[in-house]
Order: structure tokens, then sequence, then C-alpha cells
């Protein structure tokens, strides 16, 4: 098969931009001059745990109770930028939000099975503790993964937030073409946070069956919200999610009419009055 030059030009110019777009990240500089804008102060950290490194920003009064945004994939810490900057929640919390091992700063590119990624914010977990409530809000894959934290941390979390969360695994398609896409070749085709994001979604293949018994370990109170049209992560994974929660202090589901898998930014006044009441 013969390749014209104007075609061999225009994939070599795809890898290299490839490299650089899209990695859904910003600089610690870049941040803190956004929030200071906002007349909000805002701090960030690199936590070196084991071989990895792992990079979370925070604002709000350490003596308040804590919410912990965990992001979907592809993403970063700064998904939950503006629920950080909203004077409400600055009021009634401390928040904190991590970059995933891989994404943003914790080494970007370097994507790990979800128990890896609990074993590396975990410790963290210890530190933040200030014997106030202690929330974790979880979007699309931080989900479950903020399941498999609760499991890993008895008695120290008190409530969940799972936001268009990836849970159950009949709803997980085969989807080949990743495993094509994770090659030593045409990896490199993927841009920027898309790469890591197809090796996690490999490993969430399995994992989401090993999440399966943590279920039952959750008792704290539960909040699921899901939008009605997601395309992403279907509807269904709430209804699992409620069932499979059987040992939950309470479980409340309120699925939004019409709303998509992007409600933490499309339903921004729907979330932040749920976390308001918390």
């Amino acid at each position: 098969m013969k390749i014209s030059l104007g075609t061999f030009l225009v994939i070599i110019l795809w890898l290299i931009v490839a490299q650089s777009c899209m990695k859904f990240k910003i600089s610690d500089a870049d941040a803190k001059k956004e929030f200071g804008n906002e007349g909000v102060f805002l701090t960030t950290t690199t936590v070196t745990i084991g071989k990895r490194h792992i990079h979370y920003a925070q604002t709000g009064n350490d003596s308040l109770p804590t919410l912990v945004f965990i992001h979907g994939s592809p993403g970063s810490w700064s998904a939950f930028s503006r629920y950080m900057q909203d004077k409400d929640l600055l009021a009634k919390y401390r928040m904190l939000s991590v970059d995933r091992p891989g994404f943003g700063n914790s080494d970007f590119g370097k994507a790990l099975p979800m128990k890896e990624q609990s074993d590396l914010i975990s410790p963290l977990f210890k530190q933040w503790k200030n014997g106030k409530p202690f929330y974790l809000v979880g979007h699309s894959l931080g989900g479950p993964l903020i399941i498999q934290l609760y499991a890993d941390n008895p008695g120290l979390v008190d409530g969940l937030i799972l936001l268009a969360a990836s849970v159950d695994p009949a709803e997980e398609k085969k989807e080949s073409w990743r495993y094509i896409m994770d090659g030593a070749l045409m990896k490199y085709f993927m841009p920027g946070a898309f790469r890591p994001s197809n090796r996690e979604l490999i490993f969430f293949k399995k994992d989401v069956y090993a999440l399966q018994d943590k279920f039952a370990l959750v008792k704290s109170k539960v909040i699921i919200i899901h939008g009605s049209k997601d395309s992403f992560v279907p509807p269904g994974n709430a209804d699992y999610a409620a069932k499979k929660l059987v040992n939950a202090a309470s479980v409340e589901t309120t699925m939004i009419p019409g709303a998509s898998h992007f409600i933490p930014w499309e339903n921004y006044d729907i979330i932040k009055e749920v976390l308001m009441k918390l």
C-alpha cells in the first residue's frame, strides 16, 4: 500500500501534535492565578508515595468538614475548580481535588489499575482527616474508585457522592479496539490524556468485577446522581449501585431528566445543592 507524501506528512504532524494536546491539565502557577482572580487562596501539593507522585489542590479552612473530589477519565483535579471557588461551599467545607495516578501532575501518562490507585491515594486520607465529616465525590470512573477507597479506609469516610459512576459489569462493552490502540505504535496516535485513559479503561474491564464485593462494605450515607441521557455511562448504573449498597446507612438516588454524562458542569446547581445539604 502506497502512502502519498501529503498523507505521510499529516500522520507525522498528528503524531507530534498528539503528544502535547488535550492533556486536561493546568500548571500550578496558572491555577493559583485563576483562583486568585476569584479571591480564593489555592494551595497545591505533590507527595511521593513509593516510586510514584500524587498531586492535589486544596481550598478552604482546615478546621471544616472535608470534600474530596475524584475526577473521571480523562481528567485532572481542575475538573472541580468551580466547586473549589464557590464561596458558599468554601464557607462550609475544606475542599481537596486529586490528580489520579497517570493524570494531571500525578506522573502523567502512567495509568494504573484501580486498586493501585487507591493504594497511592489512601495515605493522603489519613493526613487530611481532621475529626470532622469526610466525604468523597467521584465522577464517572472516579465513582468506582471512591467505592474502592471507602473499602480500603474503614471507618474514615462519612459519605459518598457518586456522579454518573460506572459500576455495573454488565454495562461494560468489550471494546476490543482499546487493546489495538494500546499497542506499541498505535498508542502514540491517541492525544494527550486519552492515552492513559485508554490504558486504565482496559484495566477497568477487570477492575469492575473485583469491585463487586466492596459495595457491601459501605456503611455510610450514599448519594447517587445520574443523567437520564448519559450515553457514556448508561443510567442503569445508578440503579445497579443502589441495589448493591445493601449495608449503606442510606441511599438517595437522583436521576436528572435529559442530563448527559457531564453533570458536574452542566448541572452544577443541582450538584452544589446536594453538597450544601450534606
